[in-house]
């Protein structure tokens, strides 16, 4: 109980009175109910208003006191003289029936509510024309991607056995998966116009810059044949599995991490070839942002992709290919001339190892070149071209006794030289240092390592160039701009496994597309939780985050009373330190539900 004061001004005199109150449940929430009128309690001083009300609770609760009180007394007979409808109902709790039921896990879906609601992406979905259900189940959809991927077909039951229903003050018994592919339809359309909206939203709510844009692909596959989804195509899986069918994704990134477009490519489309609808795709969603970098990976350091880039005011910073490190090699042999560089495990990767890396800088007519080496890549390089030696060499064996083996009908010396070919190109790496040839005459395979060009070879290991157009850069900050690229990255890592974009089970070309969007949009919620966590100097991964957040629940208490009713209270559990440690971070409130109470007649006794 506590009192609470009243104030009311009649012909211009103000009157004060108090009221002994105490909190009650109600369907509604928590509400104030009055017990009595205690008048102005003046002149007593303030200090003496409290005590009076614990006398008054003690009192009517049947507590007797050593010291009578004959005001508390006086007090205490006006309440009970007022009518029963007018007094609190007060009932005895049977202790050893008490049950909790319906606890269902809040804490990962609250985090990812509350994102959502700061992304304002409820507003941004209502301006692409999406209905109120629509918007409903979308938010639905991207939720379950951050927390607990299921399929469109598992979904309605991941939803039943969490708190959405509590969070959003929505009736899923009903949901089924046809509800929600029907969404996937409506979704389609407006993917375009939501992205550019969420992007701008971000940008406005963590000061984005736009200055870098960082842009690779990946490839994610399909189970089962894909007959009617005319993008799904077999090409170079970065899934190792090409056996499968696939699309390849393309996706930009700004500086900071923050997904600014995504496009979905045949499954066999080449990377040089996606640079000029990559573009397009982005000036639609965050328009034309000249003298901004796009940086790009090796895979599309083409002449032709480099003047696709200027061709639209942006500058460029790419990985050369790697036999644009040959004219080079005399500047990596050199001892002078390099500067060491030590990479610090990043924010968003604690885990890193520290890596050193030495820069030599170039000038090459308008371009600057940057020469990396690295010691941690060293000894990969070195790796990758002794294997591929080593097959090489197996398979000029193997070709050897074949040709050997065909004395009656031998191979025309023009397939011999056509299998060397094809050779020199699959293992290019050595290819280059081994001279190769066929004597028709003898039918003999004759091959020998040309030991200058195996030397210099050997010099490049753990080398690469980086090259770009932006000479107001030192050579230390256009290798820092480079490694953003490993945030692109970062991205696919977490779209593909705790986002669970792959594999895809629809057969559609269009719920593909939207399945793959769902993706992005979830990304965009884990992001902004990384990111507000950054910001703070806490660095920390979803993944983490939501194992700490799966104890925090909601749950039905339930009641029962010596008269024959019970007394459900839904409420959320008393939030652990860790849980209040993540709501702290990411400012939001710690109270995630008021608790709401009913009182009904059982239906039978209870033993």
């Amino acid at each position: 109980m506590f009192l609470k004061a009243t104030r009311k001004t009649v012909r211009g005199k103000t009157y004060i009175n108090h009221l002994l109150v105490e909190s009650i449940s109600t369907p509604k929430g928590p509400r104030h109910h009055t017990i009595c009128s205690l008048g102005a309690l003046q002149p007593a001083p303030r200090e003496h208003w409290l005590a009076l009300a614990h006398k008054l609770e003690a009192a009517l609760s049947g507590q007797q006191s050593l010291l009578p009180d004959t005001s508390v007394d006086s007090l205490c007979q006006r309440v009970q003289a007022q009518p029963l409808s007018a007094q609190p109902q007060r009932v005895s709790v049977i202790p050893d029936q008490i049950e909790i039921e319906e606890a269902r896990e809040v804490g990962s879906v609250y985090v990812a509510h509350q994102m959502w609601r700061r992304l304002k992406l409820d507003a941004i979905l209502g301006k692409a024309g999406l209905n109120q259900r629509a918007r409903l189940l979308t938010e639905v959809m991207a939720i379950n991607r951050l927390v607990a991927p299921a399929s469109e077909h598992a979904m309605p039951e991941w939803v039943r056995r969490t708190a959405l229903a509590d969070l959003l003050h929505a009736d899923f018994r009903l949901l089924n998966d046809e509800a929600l592919y029907r969404n996937l339809d409506r979704l389609h359309p407006q993917r375009a116009l939501i992205e550019g909206e969420l992007a701008a939203r971000e940008k406005e709510l963590f000061a984005l810059p736009e200055s870098i844009y960082l842009y690779d692909l990946t490839s994610t596959y399909f189970e089962g044949q894909a007959l009617r989804n005319q993008k799904a195509k077999r090409g170079y899986s970065r899934d190792q599995r090409p056996d499968c069918k696939q699309v390849v994704i393309g996706l930009v990134l700004d500086g900071d991490g923050f997904p600014k477009a995504h496009e979905v490519f045949d499954g066999n489309r080449n990377d040089s070839t996606t640079i000029e609808d990559m573009l397009t795709a982005l000036e639609k969603r965050v328009g034309k942002k000249a003298g901004a970098t796009v940086t790009v990976d090796r895979g599309m350091a083409y002449d032709k992709n480099i003047q696709q880039i200027c061709s639209r005011g942006y500058h460029y910073l790419v990985a050369a290919r790697p036999e644009e490190r040959w004219q080079h090699v005399q500047e990596f042999g050199e001892e002078s001339g390099w500067e060491d560089i030590v990479r610090q495990p990043s924010a968003t990767n604690p885990c890193q190892k520290k890596t050193q890396v030495s820069l030599k800088q170039c000038l090459v007519g308008e371009e600057v070149h940057v020469l990396c080496l690295s010691e941690q890549r060293k000894e990969k390089d070195r790796a990758i071209r002794e294997l591929q030696e080593k097959r090489l060499l197996a398979n000029l064996e193997s070709m050897s006794r074949g040709i050997a083996k065909r004395k009656k009908k031998p191979r025309s010396e023009a397939d011999v030289n056509q299998a060397i070919g094809r050779l020199r190109e699959r293992y290019s790496r050595v290819g280059r240092y081994y001279q190769i040839r066929y004597e028709a005459e003898r039918r003999a395979l004759i091959w020998e390592a040309d030991a200058a060009l195996k030397r210099r070879a050997e010099r490049l290991d753990g080398s690469y160039v980086l090259k770009t157009d932006r000479r107001d850069l030192t050579k230390e900050e256009i290798w820092r701009h480079y490694i953003l690229l490993t945030r692109v990255e970062s991205a696919f890592r977490a779209m593909k496994s705790p986002l669970m974009e792959r594999p895809i089970f629809h057969h559609l070309a269009h719920r593909v597309e939207t399945h793959i969007f769902l993706c992005v949009l979830a990304y965009h919620l884990l992001a902004t939780v990384e990111k507000t966590f950054l910001d703070q100097g806490v660095h920390t991964s979803w993944a983490t985050l939501r194992e700490q957040l799966a104890s925090h629940q909601v749950v039905t208490v339930v009641l029962p009373t010596s008269d024959g009713q019970e007394i459900r209270i839904r409420k959320a559990t008393t939030a652990e330190p860790a849980h209040k440690a993540i709501y702290q971070v990411l400012r939001i409130p710690e109270i995630i539900i008021e608790p709401v109470g009913s009182r009904i007649v059982t239906e039978r006794p209870r033993n």
